[in-house]
Formats: structure tokens, C-alpha cells, sequence
């Protein structure tokens, strides 16, 4: 068994068995993620606030009172045989490589070592990953905007954003290639942390050779990966999976703080199960937790006494992660594999896009969708009221194949006409983008697809530069703004003044109509905390709703927009219009808080294909965007490539810590680790 690394220090890993795969697997991303994996493991665990301090703390709460821990030991007493044994050799190899590798820089600065991963670690890594990936708090902040604003504005703010998960993919028929075979291509967008969220491997055993992206703490691959024979890619379907329950709770007569807490539902009050934890805080008091589970979930937020949510997912209920899928996707060679493989799966709901070398091309929807009354689907519900309570599963997923001839892109849209299984989709603009690109490629290779992913341009400024255009009466500095603004090409490209002018003009705007009337007092943390404050910043919904507001003429919100857009003009005239990529720098985020390596001004924005997200809170720095990009080809994989936001080792005293972020920022793709070492493309 041996671990080589490529030219950018991809960690190419080899085993004369799958069990030893798995091992090293888990000692490479010991010795290359140590540091952040000890983070994942203490967040499945509840315990980050004893490495981070009060930092860490609703994290923790969360953690505990929404049983993260007790889900990954089920799930993982639940798994069968094989993949139990896959995920035992991976945590031994874990545990084997931290006793190695030198402590991590940053846990050295906090006078801390590595804990001891546990058999059931994986899934805790896994279920993080993704318990906040869905939809229950963009339900609570439905709910919250129904009431102050009414239902005109829900309508107007109801689209995917801020949401912290979406994507591009697509596949294309042999018939439209260079090569005669498919071609896959995506781009996950998440938050940028560092270090990545995702973690670029090869592992080669017996009877498999793969290449593909996982979650650095969980074993094999899982969303994106290219076999050799078969490859796929996913994006979020945008399912509605978790429902948030409103509780009545009591106290019994005891009014002890862990005993004797009631719950009421559709037959009267029932004993909930409770108990007590303590959360250890670095420098700080305990907080004891009252934990709290209903028969519709466990309490995620309120008490006794508070208005309180209760949170039920498909995880929750079946106690399942759907981890049956790992070794068969390593070992799959045909699209029909992959589709086995992903039978169990659970969650977060995905659309994938798989391909093979035999030409077939299929898209199918994987996961678990409850089945259950509409208004689960829209807010939160009463628990005490009958009709609410999930009676099953959605029988049939959807499920096409695609013909040689087609392409098919899927990036979060709505698609089709309904039933459909989510309520919130991302707007139409960057799969129409796409599609559109596709059909202009005429025959498509991979480099075609590379440069699909970073086009730039912005569907939706079309309709912000007629508001621009149509003021009059503007001041010298303003009506250069103006001109500049109707000028622009409606590209996203950092050295672009016009993008730069529009982003400003724009940025200002966002903050004006986040300041109506009807929108006040719904920012802020005291009634949902500070773990969901992203789902509740207005400026954030407002932006990513923009268009949608623009198009309504500002009817909903109570707003003149073109008052306010002549005001923003205004302000931002009396200063020379910037470049993009002046104002829209990487900003990963970190547990620690540290500044960005380095300085990079990006191209794209929210709707651009190239979806690289501004935050209206930070002054336009990027937040979230393409966690990887990826082309594979079914004639020939070494043809492919890849690429991540900061480079393959999560050690901050490595070379390949940086080394794929200035590729990443300027739109190339570095080359998989299956031949040898070439240049980038």
C-alpha cells in the first residue's frame, strides 16, 4: 500500500484491498486535514466550543439538542457488513495518522491535540455537512416575513437564496462530443471555507481506480468522481425534506430542569423524552442544555414556556444516512451501478448526472422526500393539530435518460411542470445561460465545458440598467455613473469598470430597500440566535431577490424604486466607479477568523454561470461560490480536469496549501492525477 502525490500534492492512494484503500484514505487526510477534521469531529460532537470558545456555542447547542451524535451512532450500527468495515478501516487510519503527522499549526496555537475518532465519526462529519444544507430555516424565516410583511412579499423574496448549497452540472450525449463519448461537467457552489470543503483523491484497489472529490473525514467518494468507466456529478434538486413542527411545551409538576417537560399533540399532552447535557466552554461558564424530543422531532429552538420549533428529517426518522452507497460507488462501472449504489441513498436530495463508456447518459433524482400535508412544505406547522405527521415516502423519484443527441444541465431551477418535490428554486438564469451555451458550442470537448464554467455574463442586469437609464436629472458625477452603468456588456469580469459601477449603484440600492418599512425588525438575532442569522440578514434576501423586486416595481415591499435607485446614484457618483474585482475578493471563512491568504480579485456574480456570491453585509467580498469545478470524459479521463478555490493540503506550511488559487480565480482547470504530470490547462 503506498501514497504518492501528484504535481499539486493530490494524494494518489493505493491498497492491495479495499479495507487497506480505506486505511490510507484515512491516514492521508490525518497528516493533510488535521486540523480540520479535528474541527468536524468536534462539531458532530457538540464540543467546538471547548477548542473555540463562545464562538463555538450555538453551534453546540444546535448540535446536542438536534441529536447529530446519537443519529451517526444509529446510522452506523444500522450500516451492513461491507461498508461498516469500510468506514472501521477508515477511521483506523484516521487514528493511526494523527498519532503521526505533526500536530496542526493552528491546534499547537490553542495548546490543543488531536481527539480520537470514534467508529461512528464519519457520519457525524457527513450529517454536518448538510443538517443546515436544506430548507427548515428558510421556513422559519417564511414564516417570520408572512407576519411582518405579508403575503405579497414572501412571493416577491421566495427564491433559492441565501441558501448555502446549489451547483451547476451537465452532461452531454456522445452524439454532441469531439470523442464520440459523454461528457459531465459541474460546479458546486458552497461556502469557500478553508481549508475546502472538498478534497481531491485518487484511490486504486482491487478492481477499482477512481478519481473524485469527498468530504475530507468521510471515506471514498460521494458526489462527483470519475471511475474510469462511469462518471457522475450532482447538483441540490432543491427538495423539501425537513419539516419544522411548532411545539407547546409544559413542565410536570417535578418543573425540574431535564424531567417531566410535555408536549402537546393531535390526541392531547404526552411525556416528551428529555434530558440534560453540559456544553465546556474554553475560557468560559458551562451551558447546560435541556435536551427535548417530541414525537415529531427534537426541539431545535424555545423551551417550556418559549414558542418552539421542533425539527423532523429523513436522517432523524430512518436513522440512516444512506453510507451503503460508498463502496458500491467505487466499484461501479456502469450508469446502472451508480444507480444501485444510490438506491439507499437519504440525504441532502440530489439531482445527478451520470455518464459511462457504453454512451449512456441518465439523470435521476436520489434521496428521501416525505410525504405529507402541503403546509408542512411552506412553514412551520402545530404539532397538536392532526394532519401533519408524515405518512411515507414519494414512491417514485425522477428518472430519464438522455438521449445521444441531447444535453441536459441541471442548476437548481424548477424544471417541467409540477407536482414538484420542493417549494423554493433557484432562478431559471443559469441553466437557460448554459443550455444556451451548449447549443451555440456546436461539437463540444472538454475545454468547451471549462468554458462554460466561468462565463460571466449577468441575465439579470438587463432590467437594473433600464432603471439606471430611464433617471434623469442627475448630478455630473451620477449621470457619468449612469452612462457608464448603460454602457457595460453585462459581464461579471473583475477588470471590468462597468461591472464594478453596476455592483456599487447596486449594493447601495440593496441596503436602501432593505430599509422599508415593511422589512424592519425582521434582521437581527434575538428571536432565532446567532446560528441563523444568515437565513434572516433582509440585504442578503433583497439581493438575491433583486430582480424578482425590480420586475414587481418595488409594489410589494411598499417602495419607490426609482426614487431609490436615482438616491443610490447619487451616492455613489461622488466617488470614480471602481473595477469588480476590486470590491468582489475571495473571502473564505475559517473557525479562527484569520484574514485571506492572499488577496484575489474574482469575476461572476450570484447569476452568472460562474456563481461566485457577493454579501451585501461585507461590502461585496465573496463568501460562497465554486468549492470545485470538474470536467470528466468518458473517451478518454486524462482529457478531464479539475480544480479547487486553494490547493489539495489543508496545512497552512504546505506548498499545495495555495497553489491551485490563482488557476481557480482565473478560470483553468489543473489536470487529474491519472497519467503523468502535465501542465495546466
Amino acid at each position: 500500500m503506498t501514497i504518492d502525490r501528484d504535481a499539486h500534492g493530490v494524494p494518489i492512494i493505493r491498497g492491495a484491498s479495499l479495507l487497506e484503500v480505506a486505511r490510507e484514505q484515512g491516514r492521508s487526510v490525518a497528516r493533510d486535514r488535521g486540523w480540520q477534521i479535528e474541527l468536524e469531529r468536534l462539531r458532530g460532537e457538540g464540543r467546538t466550543a471547548e477548542l473555540l470558545g463562545e464562538a463555538g456555542v450555538a453551534w453546540d447547542v444546535f448540535a446536542r439538542r438536534s441529536m447529530l451524535e446519537e443519529v451517526a451512532k444509529h446510522a452506523y450500527r444500522g450500516l451492513d457488513a461491507p461498508s461498516r468495515a469500510f468506514v472501521d478501516a477508515f477511521v483506523a487510519g484516521v487514528n493511526g495518522g494523527l498519532t503521526t503527522a505533526p500536530v496542526p499549526e493552528e491546534l499547537q496555537r490553542l495548546g490543543a491535540r488531536p481527539g480520537e475518532w470514534q467508529p461512528w465519526t464519519p457520519l457525524a462529519v457527513f450529517l454536518v455537512q448538510h443538517v443546515l444544507f436544506a430548507t427548515f430555516p428558510t421556513k422559519w424565516w417564511r414564516e417570520s416575513l408572512a407576519a411582518r410583511a405579508g403575503e405579497e412579499a414572501v412571493a416577491v423574496l421566495d427564491l433559492e437564496g441565501p441558501v448555502w448549497s446549489g451547483s451547476n452540472a451537465w452532461a452531454v450525449g456522445g452524439a454532441r462530443t469531439a470523442s464520440g463519448l459523454p461528457l459531465v461537467a459541474g460546479d458546486p457552489h458552497r461556502l469557500i471555507e478553508a481549508p475546502g470543503v472538498y478534497q481531491q483523491v485518487r484511490l486504486v484497489g482491487p478492481g477499482f481506480d477512481v478519481v473524485g472529490l469527498t468530504f475530507p473525514g468521510v471515506p471514498g467518494v460521494q458526489h462527483f468522481a470519475h471511475t474510469g468507466h462511469v462518471a457522475w456529478g450532482i447538483t441540490n434538486a432543491m427538495a423539501d425534506y425537513q419539516d419544522l413542527y411548532v411545539e407547546r411545551l409544559r413542565r410536570d409538576e417535578a418543573g425540574v430542569m431535564g424531567e417531566g417537560v410535555m408536549a402537546e399533540g393531535p390526541d392531547g399532552w404526552y411525556d416528551a423524552d428529555t434530558s440534560t447535557t453540559r456544553v465546556l466552554v474554553r475560557d468560559g461558564a458551562p451551558v447546560d442544555v435541556e435536551i427535548v424530543v417530541t414525537r415529531s422531532g427534537p426541539i431545535v429552538h424555545g423551551g417550556p414556556g418559549e414558542r418552539s420549533y421542533s425539527l423532523r428529517t429523513p436522517s432523524f426518522a430512518l436513522r440512516d444516512l444512506g453510507f451503503s452507497a460508498l463502496v458500491p460507488l467505487l466499484q461501479a462501472r456502469t450508469v446502472d451501478d451508480v444507480e444501485a449504489a444510490f438506491a439507499g441513498w437519504v440525504e441532502p436530495v440530489n439531482d445527478v448526472l451520470v455518464a459511462d463508456t457504453t454512451g449512456a447518459v441518465r439523470h435521476l433524482t436520489i434521496g428521501r422526500v416525505p410525504v405529507r400535508a402541503e403546509a408542512n412544505r411552506q412553514r412551520p406547522v402545530p404539532a397538536w393539530e392532526a394532519g401533519h405527521e408524515w405518512t411515507g415516502w414519494v414512491a417514485t423519484m425522477p428518472r430519464h435518460d438522455v438521449a445521444p443527441e441531447a444535453t441536459v444541465v441541471t442548476a437548481n431551477e424548477r424544471r417541467g411542470p409540477g407536482p414538484w418535490l420542493g417549494v423554493e428554486f433557484a432562478p431559471p438564469h443559469r441553466a437557460r445561460r448554459i443550455a444556451e451555451l451548449l447549443d451555440e458550442a456546436g461539437t463540444i470537448d472538454a475545454a468547451t465545458c471549462a468554458r462554460i464554467q466561468t462565463d460571466t455574463f449577468l441575465p439579470t442586469a438587463c432590467r437594473l440598467q433600464k432603471l439606471v437609464a430611464d433617471l434623469s436629472s442627475l448630478s455630473p458625477g451620477a449621470g457619468r455613473w449612469r452612462d457608464v452603468i448603460t454602457a457595460w456588456d453585462g459581464h461579471m469580469d473583475a477588470d471590468s469598470t462597468g461591472a464594478g459601477a453596476f455592483a456599487a449603484w447596486r449594493a447601495e440600492l440593496v441596503h436602501r430597500i432593505a430599509e422599508a418599512e415593511v422589512l424592519s425588525g425582521l434582521s437581527g438575532t434575538p428571536h432565532v440566535g446567532p446560528l441563523f442569522e444568515p437565513w434572516f440578514l433582509v440585504a442578503t434576501r433583497v439581493m438575491t431577490s433583486l430582480d424578482a423586486i425590480v420586475a414587481d416595481e418595488g409594489r410589494a415591499l411598499g417602495v419607490d424604486l426609482a426614487e431609490l435607485a436615482r438616491a443610490s446614484l447619487e451616492v455613489v457618483g461622488e466617488s470614480e466607479p471602481p473595477t469588480w474585482g476590486s470590491r468582489h475578493t475571495l473571502w473564505p471563512l475559517t473557525a479562527t477568523d484569520d484574514p485571506p491568504p492572499r488577496t484575489v480579485g474574482l469575476s461572476g456574480d450570484f447569476d452568472c454561470v460562474l456563481s461566485t456570491t457577493a454579501a451585501p453585509t461585507l461590502g461585496d467580498l465573496c463568501f460562497r461560490g465554486p468549492v470545485a469545478r470538474y470536467v470528466w470524459d468518458l473517451a478518454d479521463r486524462s482529457a478531464g480536469g479539475w480544480v479547487v478555490p486553494l490547493g489539495a493540503s489543508g496545512r497552512s506550511d504546505s506548498e499545495h496549501a495555495l497553489d491551485q488559487l490563482d488557476a481557480w480565480a482565473q478560470g483553468r482547470l489543473i489536470d487529474l492525477p491519472v497519467t503523468d504530470e502535465g501542465p495546466d490547462r
